[in-house]
């Protein structure tokens, strides 16, 4: 592990904040979590691998000794369930007895083989591309159909071609209920009456994937749920970079799941949350999320009064050391109210700077967010300029540990009024 200068910057957080809170976030127990976490013990932390069990221990550990309860009908707090690993092997395709050559060949499935022989396509929809087509459009539709299809694709769309081409030939990951049909993409000029032959092979496991879930239930609206969340997945181990390969991933998400335990802790000594809290460390974001999708199924989004996910909280912001941003801050009222929560305190919370990245969308809280629920993420990143994101330096001795207490102190004072039920965040406009 590669030791960098620690950014301990003396002062925790304005005294009005400070004293403000009873009970607090104490920075010894923060400091001890995402240092267990982002230590090389835990590899990396990626899905499938063993480092991220280790993780998932310790993370159950922490809401055993909170006193947390696991989901209801659960006798623990793995929340567990099952994805299939998809390597993709060999594709031979012909049209209307002509081999096509493998780079414009795209093979979209979930099965370990295909033998679609010509005359026997009956129930294969046959789609034709054309040169003034929206190949996208045509994508979407043939997903809704949910049926077997094979696209000719004209080549005037080479270039969105090798794109999908790029994705889908590297390994994916599907949830065990979201096995799609196949989709043959097939580049070539439009053909009369074409008529394909597909044989097709692909290396497909079957695998068991946790999230770590505990809870409060609620005191008078024990069927309204307010959730915190952060992943606890990261990316494993990359090309040594000095003699070092393990992508520690203490910002991303270490900080964030910290937040979550740091969090559960605070809420259970306060006891004051009327309404029923969901503490969640969700396997899979970097491999699409499937952690949090996962969990979104076993939920009623009209039940979720609302959703903090945490995301990479350990440096200073663009807008200074006592500041966070929102992402999805204009899709409703819930940053509002969490800044009115920090009046005085000298804490605020911005919209997210970076509309470009599409944010919003890219962490745990879209799923939900996309079910109308005030799902937000809230983070200090400078993803702009993060020169360790995704590398084998984002390492906790490169993180701003004043910068996680604050944020994490920030949001246990400004989530109270939603906890106790006196706030509840408009809706967020279904798309």
């Amino acid at each position: 592990m590669k030791k960098n200068a620690i950014l301990f910057l003396g002062a925790l957080l304005p005294l009005s904040l400070a004293c403000a809170q009873n009970p607090t976030i104490e920075p010894a127990e923060v400091n001890q979590i995402i240092k267990t976490l982002s230590s090389d013990a835990m590899a990396g932390r990626k899905t499938f691998e063993p480092g991220i069990k280790k993780a998932s221990d310790f993370i159950a550990g922490e809401f055993k000794k909170i006193g947390l309860q696991p989901l209801p009908g659960s006798k623990s707090y793995e929340q567990s369930f099952f994805a299939y690993r998809i390597q993709p092997g060999t594709a031979q395709v012909s049209v209307n007895g002509q081999s096509i050559s493998a780079e414009n060949v795209i093979v979209v499935s979930n099965v370990p083989a295909i033998d679609w022989k010509a005359g026997q396509m009956a129930d294969i929809e046959t789609i034709t591309v054309k040169e003034g087509d929206d190949f996208k459009a045509k994508m979407g539709e043939i997903r809704k159909a949910k049926k077997d299809a094979v696209l000719l694709v004209d080549p005037a769309h080479a270039d969105l071609f090798s794109r999908y081409k790029g994705y889908y030939s590297h390994e994916h990951v599907v949830l065990e209920n979201d096995r799609e049909p196949t989709y043959v993409l097939v580049l070539t000029k439009a053909l009369e009456n074409p008529s394909a032959m597909v044989k097709a092979t692909n290396k497909v496991e079957k695998l068991p994937l946790n999230n770590v879930v505990g809870i409060l239930p609620g005191k008078s609206r024990k069927e309204e749920m307010v959730v915190f969340s952060g992943h606890y997945d990261h990316i494993g181990t990359l090309s040594p970079v000095k003699g070092d390969s393990i992508a520690n991933g203490a910002d991303d998400d270490a900080s964030g799941t910290t937040a979550v335990i740091a969090l559960a802790k605070y809420f259970k000594q306060l006891n004051t949350h009327e309404r029923t809290l969901v503490f969640v460390a969700f396997t899979a974001e970097e491999m699409g999320g499937y952690g949090s999708q996962y969990f979104s199924k076993g939920l009623d989004p009209t039940q979720v009064v609302a959703m903090f996910n945490m995301e990479m909280i350990g440096k200073e912001s663009k807008f200074g050391q006592q500041a966070a941003f929102i992402t999805g801050y204009e899709r409703s009222d819930f940053g509002k109210i969490l800044q009115k929560n920090l009046e005085g305190t000298g804490f605020t919370f911005h919209p997210d700077p970076y509309p470009d990245q599409n944010l919003f969308y890219r962490s745990d809280n879209a799923t939900l967010a996309k079910l109308g629920v005030p799902a937000h993420t809230i983070s200090t990143d400078q993803i702009d300029v993060d020169k360790y994101y995704h590398t084998v330096d984002d390492e906790y001795e490169t993180l701003n540990v004043t910068n996680i207490v604050n944020t994490i102190r920030a949001i246990a004072l400004s989530a109270r009024s939603i906890v106790a039920g006196t706030d509840t965040p408009t809706r967020v406009a279904i798309e």
